[in-house]
């Protein structure tokens, strides 16, 4: 249960920055099985179709304003109320934002059938439930989601006439905004707090019972029986367990905070110095919501954006995570290497000790959920079946769920929840604004014009906005609105690569060259044989981007159009984790730093190198055909990746089997970024070449010197 509470204090509280506090003892039972009650009625929702999802969205929010205002207090000083009445006044806030989220959510169909219009008690409790989320995500997450939103809403109704050039907005009245804040479908009880009140928290509440039957116990000995020998094996144990882990909690403090107890003690004791075990923790720990199948509240909100199947999201997100955390197991080997540093010691569990005590309940319920989600049930349904397989499971370990134990579990989900379901709920304003206002579309064509159309200089463009988004909202929040405001122009431009492949070869369809002339009536001509790759690149930049986009729809397969849209979402979900180890705001890190006692920013710029694949991999994604759902071309793909980091890895720690000298630093970074350029398959030969045999030079060596020190 130590795990469980400190999984409970990071998932919430230390992801934001913000204060919590538990209740007095005399609320503790009643807020745990009011947590209990919500969990409850959630998994019922899932499993039938007897909640209207406009109801159901409501309660949700409702439910979590009251855990929000009990967990979260106004203030972190109670001079204004005093101590005694401060709770009080926080649960009536509760109540009052829970009642008028219920008053709205029967009376949706009454406003529709009167033209919709607001009633003086609807726009009572229209304006509380505003206000309100306004406030509970001030407490949970900050000040930024409030004032985008305040803005935003100011942006729709006053603000926007004062504003000129092309974000100016003609205005709408207060209650044509109030209205579509409450009932329309990107609103605050819309399609984001759809996906909160199914996909993730129904998820959460499955990683919930995942540590209460044990399996993080499980995980971290698995992890030392499995990698403890090799050569920085404590490293390599924190690299494997925080995958695992990020499996169960979708969280990256969450994920540094259980893990990282155990795992950075573990480093500092086999010899890592104290920032470098807190810089592999942290990145490991965000790799953990890269790695299906849960993947973080991300992966969830991106298939209900690009409505691609969440079981294909996972599916081709397997090896671009497993290269993530195979780019951070390369520096702790190298680290090690440079240390000299041996083997861990034998003393923890066996590989059979660690399956038989609580393997099951770790191993039976993630297959059964992969499974499921592979043969095509809904995430729904496979994260319900998932919990109910995480108990019976449980019973054939020394840790069998019983009755008290599956209390604890809910409760302990809906904790865990809080943060992210009002921070949901209230990002569904600032979403609803975008779609209002058609920011989106503006804002897309801003980075094609600001980017020149050069791919590359777009994702800079997204990967500074993301680490500015990120040092004032948490990963979720930070995706979604990158998502909202970027993903469009970003999959238009990987669309773009296709296409000018397409004029190239001469081979664009008879359908899309008509639309061609209406630019250029030349162009037909140019377009009757091959030409050159610069050449197609004029001609297309030619072509206004409402054109081009038509151009597009003809011109390319649906799965070519379907592959860019989904790497232009993976490219923003990739960004948008690193904000957890970027400076100068890096909670992961810093969470990872208190743990080993080591300097915070130091940690900060120790986890930045060694999660450089969080930046190396969505390129892959933008110039390869990495998520396209080609094995052959996946595989081929990563096992490239693999040289390329280790080479890239060497270039930056300035060391492999031995010390690099200058000239072999250089060629081993030219050498890594040869394997995974995409400019053809005698590049990438090249670059493996070279990096095996600057290794294989390396090994020469050593072995030159182990003789001479043998005679």
């Amino acid at each position: 249960m130590a795990e469980d509470r400190e999984l409970d204090r990071a998932s919430g509280a230390e992801e934001s920055g913000s204060v919590t506090r538990d209740p007095p003892a005399s609320w503790a039972a009643a807020t745990a099985a009011f947590g209990v009650l919500l969990a409850v009625f959630h998994l019922y929702a899932a499993l039938t179709a007897d909640v209207d999802a406009f109801v159901r969205n409501a309660l949700h929010f409702a439910g979590f304003a009251i855990l929000c205002s009990v967990y979260f207090p106004l203030s972190t000083s109670d001079w204004w109320v005093g101590r005694r009445w401060s709770r009080w006044v926080d649960l009536a806030f509760g109540l009052l934002a829970a009642a008028s989220a219920a008053h709205l959510s029967v009376s949706a169909a009454v406003v529709a059938g009167r033209g919709d219009q607001l009633r003086p008690v609807d726009w009572a409790a229209a304006i509380f439930v505003v206000v309100a989320a306004l406030e509970l995500t001030r407490r949970t997450a900050g000040l930024v989601i409030p004032m985008l939103a305040i803005f935003g809403l100011s942006y729709l109704t006053w603000l926007g006439p004062y504003i000129s050039g092309v974000f100016a907005f003609r205005g709408l009245s207060l209650e044509t905004v109030l209205r579509a804040s409450i009932f329309n479908d990107e609103a605050i009880f819309g399609i984001i707090a759809q996906i909160s009140a199914t996909y993730v928290f129904l998820f959460i509440i499955f990683g919930a019972f995942l540590l209460r039957s044990g399996a993080g116990d499980f995980v971290v000995n698995l992890a030392r029986a499995v990698a403890g020998r090799l050569t920085g094996g404590a490293g390599m144990v924190a690299v494997i367990a925080s995958g695992l882990t990020g499996t169960i909690s979708g969280s990256a403090v969450a994920n540094t905070a259980s893990t990282g107890a155990v795992t950075i003690p573990l480093m500092k004791r086999a010899g890592f110095p104290p920032t470098f075990a807190a810089g592999v923790e942290a990145s490991a720990s965000t790799g953990g919501q890269l790695m299906p199948p849960i993947m973080g509240a991300g992966a969830f909100v991106m298939a209900s954006y690009t409505q691609i199947p969440y079981e294909t999201i996972v599916a081709v997100a397997a090896l671009p995570a497993l290269l993530y955390f195979a780019s951070v197991a390369m520096f702790v080997r190298i680290e090690a290497k440079r240390q000299g540093l041996a083997p861990m010691a034998n003393d923890g569990p066996t590989l059979r000790e660690a399956l038989r005590d609580s393997g099951a309940s770790f191993i039976i319920p993630i297959t059964t959920l992969i499974t499921l989600l592979v043969v095509g049930f809904t995430p729904e349904y496979a994260a319900v079946f998932g919990i109910a397989t995480v108990v019976v499971s449980s019973w054939l370990t020394k840790h069998p769920m019983g009755l008290r134990a599956v209390w604890e579990a809910l409760a302990l989900g809906a904790r865990n929840m809080v943060m992210t379901a009002v921070l949901l709920c209230t990002v569904g304003l600032v979403v609803n604004v975008i779609a209002m206002a058609g920011i989106g579309n503006t804002f897309s064509l801003m980075i094609v014009e600001w980017s020149g159309g050069d791919l590359l200089i777009a994702i800079v463009l997204i990967a500074l906005a993301s680490l500015v988004l990120g040092m004032g909202l948490p990963v979720t929040a930070a995706y979604i609105v990158l998502a909202t405001l970027s993903a469009p122009a970003l999959s238009g431009m990987i669309q773009d690569g296709a296409l000018i492949q397409q004029i190239a070869a001469g081979t664009v369809s008879d359908a899309a060259k008509p639309l061609f002339m209406l630019a250029d009536p030349n162009a037909v001509v140019a377009l009757s044989g091959p030409m050159s790759s610069a050449e197609a690149v004029a001609l297309l930049e030619g072509l206004p981007l409402e054109l081009r986009a038509q151009i597009r729809e003809l011109a390319l397969p649906s799965g070519v159009v379907l592959t860019a849209l989904l790497s232009a979402h993976m490219i923003i979900f990739w960004l948008s984790q690193d904000s957890n180890v970027t400076p100068p705001v890096c909670l992961a890190a810093f969470t990872a730093a208190a743990i080993a006692k080591s300097p915070a920013m130091a940690t900060g710029f120790a986890s930045w190198k060694i999660a450089k694949g969080l930046y190396i991999v969505p390129l892959l994604f933008a110039f390869t055909p990495f998520l396209s759902g080609d094995p052959t071309a996946a595989f081929t793909i990563f096992a490239f990746g693999l040289v390329g980091m280790y080479g890239l890895a060497g270039a930056l720690q300035g060391w492999m089997e031995r010390r690099l000298s200058l000239v072999e630093r250089a060629a081993a970074g030219v050498a890594g970024a040869a394997c995974i350029w995409p400019a053809g398959l005698l590049v990438n030969l090249a670059g493996v070449v070279g990096v095996l045999a600057i290794i294989a030079i390396q090994f020469g060596l050593n072995r030159k010197r182990e003789a001479r020190a043998a005679e």
